[in-house]
Order: C-alpha cells, then structure tokens, then sequence
C-alpha cells in the first residue's frame, strides 16, 4: 500500500507541473492585462514601466519558473485587477464552492443509487419506464436551462426560495458556512438541484447497467440456485460488486461538480470559484486564472488517489495484486 501510495503520489507531481504549464501558456494569448488594468490616459511610458514591474517582458521559461516556485511555496502572487493576494481571493470562494458541490453530490448519490437499483430490478414495471424518461429529458436539457427554469417556478411564481446568493453564513475558524443556518440552506437548495440533475442521471443509469450485468453473472445465478434469499443476493452480494466501477465515476463526478460548477454559480451568482473565474476572464486577470485551473487540476488528483486507494479497500483482488 505504501509503495502504491508513492507511485501515485509520484504521478499527481508531474500531472500539476503539466497542468501548470499548460495553463500558464494559455492564458498568455488571452489578451493584454495592462491594457485592462490602465486607461486611455496612461501614458506608454507608465505602461512599460508596469509591464516591468510586472514582469511580462522576461522570457517565457524565466516567467514559468517563476510562476510555478512560487506556487511550491504557497505564494500564488496577486492579482492584477484587485491588488490582493489570488490565494486569499481563492481560500475565501472554496467553502462556497465546495459545500455547492458536496451538497449537490449527495443529492445524486441519495436518489441516484436506489433509483438505479430499483430499475434494474424491476427493468420492464412502469415506474422504471417513467423514470427512464425523465432521467433522459433531465440530462438532454443544459444546466443553466434547468437553472433559469427552477428560478422562474421556485423563486419568482411560488416565492418559496432565493434566486441568487449565498444567504446566511457562519464563520467557523477560516471556513464559511452556510450550511448551518435556515437562510444558508434555502439558498443552497436551488443551485444544488440545478448541479446535480445531470450527476443524477448519470450515477443512475451507471448503477442500473451495472447491477443489470452483475445479476446475469453466473455467481450469482449459482447463489440463486442454492437459495440465497432475493434480498441478501440483491444488496449484500450483487449491489457490493456493483459499487466497484461506480466508486470512479463518482470520485470524476466530485472533481467534474467542483469544475463545471461555474455555469451554476453564474446563473445564481453564487459566490464560489467558478463566478471568480468568469470574473478573470472578463478582466484578463491572469494570475486568478491560472491558479484556478491548478486548484481544479489538484481537487481532481486528491480525488483519483483517493478513489485508488478506496477501489483497494474494498476489492480483496487488489489487495492480493499490490501485496505481490
């Protein structure tokens, strides 16, 4: 397990040092951030001078070196828009984006698994049909459709709930929550359905084919055969076995919410990472965006050596390999 641990940790090294680089050679093209950060009245001599102390006129090998010590170090530089250090900006939109992401996961995951354990018991009843349906109009639709259209029946004709923002929080140490107040959680609900329709479906239809091929597996024809009650062979045998591949897509899917949450957060102006992003975007705030895209790269290798480590502790075949 240690050796395993090291081989992965090992490969999260150079996959952070190639997504650096590739961001930092991006965002070079993106456009002029001292165009951005002055006005038509700044003199071209002020510009040069900025663009110095900025040091956009050193070399590009020079400029990445630096980019990436400096990140080594904990220091992500500042931003050219605010001034302010992008690791504050960053540390203060995470507990947004995370309890967004986390929340909508689980969302998935609670009627995800046993609607997909339902249809594939029960692959020709009217309900599975039902669901089947609804499940392919909900992921045919995009995110900020379903987004607009929650927002037009839950926020403007019924009023129940907010349509933007993060409503109450509490201060806990660094991290701010909203998950610990009534108005933290009515704004929450929205965008949490709005993210996680798509990782709903997709974690059901996965669940639902998998237990489909798992129930057609001879072991579990021969346990069938020796009279293993229906129930202990659905969820104590077949549903175990299943879980195996579904572990992975669920660990891509936390990385994919975190990721891709910047639709959602855009629609609902929720205060997360993603909103920062489309921020820098619009203001050529390159620092902002290439330390998004390596916190985005970072949450996806924690999650993958996790999920790695998780497929070990549950497959006892793994176990036996890695010990050889």
């Amino acid at each position: 397990m240690v050796y395993f641990i090291i081989k992965r940790l090992l490969q999260s090294v150079f996959v952070m040092l190639a997504v650096a680089l590739l961001a930092f050679s991006l965002f070079r093209f993106v456009g002029d951030p001292v165009s951005q950060m002055t006005g038509v009245e700044t003199s071209t001599e002020d510009r040069a001078r900025l663009r110095e102390e900025l040091g956009l006129n050193d070399p590009f090998v020079a400029q990445f070196a630096r980019f990436a010590g400096d990140m080594l170090q904990g220091d992500f530089g500042y931003s050219y828009r605010t001034r302010q250090p992008v690791g504050e900006m960053i540390a203060d939109r995470i507990p947004a984006t995370l309890e967004l992401g986390t929340v909508a996961l689980v969302i998935s995951l609670i009627v995800g698994i046993p609607a997909g354990v339902y249809t594939a018991l029960r692959p020709r009843g009217f309900l599975t049909q039902s669901i089947l349906l609804t499940t392919l109009v909900g992921v045919s639709i995009p995110t900020f459709v379903i987004g607009i259209m929650l927002i037009f029946l839950f926020g403007v004709q019924l009023g129940w709930l907010p349509t933007f923002g993060r409503g109450g929080t509490v201060q806990i140490g660094n991290w701010t929550s909203s998950l610990f107040t009534v108005d933290g959680w009515r704004a929450l609900i929205l965008p949490a359905l709005t993210l996680g329709v798509y990782q709903l479906t997709l974690t059901m239809r996965l669940v639902r084919a998998e237990m489909m091929e798992v129930l057609r597996s001879d072991y579990i024809r021969f346990a069938t055969a020796r009279g293993i009650p229906y129930r202990r062979l659905h969820f104590k045998h077949a549903l175990a076995n299943t879980m195996i591949p579904v572990i992975t897509i669920i660990g891509l899917q936390f990385g994919g919410v975190i990721a891709f949450s910047i639709v959602t957060e855009s629609v609902f102006q929720w205060p997360g990472m993603g909103l920062l992003f489309l921020e820098s975007i619009r203001f050529v705030d390159i620092p902002v965006m290439g330390v998004y895209l390596v916190v985005i790269a970072f949450f996806f290798v924690l999650v993958n050596l996790l999920v790695d480590m998780l497929y070990i502790a549950i497959d006892p075949r793994l176990r036996v390999k890695e010990a050889a």
